[in-house]
């Protein structure tokens, strides 16, 4: 009896970190007019941004704190010069499973598996 109920603490434990890192890996990411504008990659407690366009002061790296339906963009560029603070998981009916960008203000580009 005392292992079952074991068992049974243990398993959500073991249960949120498989679901936490659905966000990992390479997104494409259109803005608002849904012209492809980069490709932000999200591994460990790490993201990097590759804009389309040469030049770009947003592309760049920088650190984030994963939460449970997507990250907190703690630094790097994205945060500084485009003012983004989270990536969030999101089931767009469209696409599947997305990752929508967001400011204080507003969600300013959709992200989908690449």
């Amino acid at each position: 009896m005392r292992r079952f109920a074991l068992a049974l603490l243990l398993f959500p434990a073991l249960a949120v970190p498989s679901m936490a890192q659905v966000y990992q890996g390479n997104w494409s990411c259109r803005d608002a007019s849904t012209n492809r504008v980069g490709i932000l990659t999200i591994y460990g407690n790490v993201y990097g941004w590759a804009s389309r366009t040469m030049g770009d002061p947003n592309s760049g790296t920088g650190t984030l704190t994963p939460y449970q339906d997507g990250v907190t963009l703690n630094d790097g560029n994205l945060v500084t010069s485009a003012g983004i603070k989270a990536a969030r998981t999101i089931e767009d009916p469209v696409n599947g499973l997305s990752v929508q960008l967001e400011t204080d203000a507003a969600i300013v580009m959709l992200c989908t598996p690449r």
